[in-house]
């Protein structure tokens, strides 16, 4: 959406520009929570952390 402000346009014109882009509610955000245990997984959390960090530190030999 985009909304034009002139220079020197009135008071009555600003909170016409205003009330439209406060109309819509604001987003709370990303809830995490909602996928906590959503993943099932075989092996240690931290094991496979590891096995990702130290990915680049391997002999490609």
């Amino acid at each position: 959406m985009v909304l034009v402000l002139k220079k020197g346009a009135s008071k009555k014109d600003i909170e016409a520009i205003e009330s439209v882009l406060y109309k819509e509610p604001v987003t709370g955000g990303f809830n995490a929570k909602k996928y906590n245990g959503k993943l099932a997984l075989k092996e240690n959390p931290l094991a496979i952390q590891n096995k990702l960090r130290n990915e680049w530190e391997r002999d490609i030999s």
